[in-house]
């Protein structure tokens, strides 16, 4: 008896990214969380876990690309505008 479904692709291999090392100096547990709350902005794990809390169909995924990619082109052409006028 064949299956009648078809074998998946298999997965990509994830990308293994170094830990965020954090140091705490001191009693100073405050500064080293707020550390790690920037340092996890800056790496970008906050939208990511936005991003996979709930399934994003492959159509609105493009959609959502497309969005994105219209976005950075409007913001490098306000930047070219801003540097021609002698702004910043």
């Amino acid at each position: 008896m064949t299956s009648q479904y078809q074998s998946r692709p298999p997965r990509r291999p994830r990308q293994e990214l170094p830990p965020l090392v954090v140091r705490v100096e001191g009693d100073n547990i405050n500064r080293a969380i707020n550390q790690l709350k920037r340092k996890m902005a800056n790496e970008g794990i906050y939208k990511e876990l936005k991003k996979r809390r709930f399934y994003e169909k492959p159509s609105e995924r493009r959609k959502r690309k497309s969005r994105e990619a219209e976005r950075r082109l409007r913001k490098a052409m306000r930047r070219q505008a801003r540097a021609q006028r002698g702004g910043r």
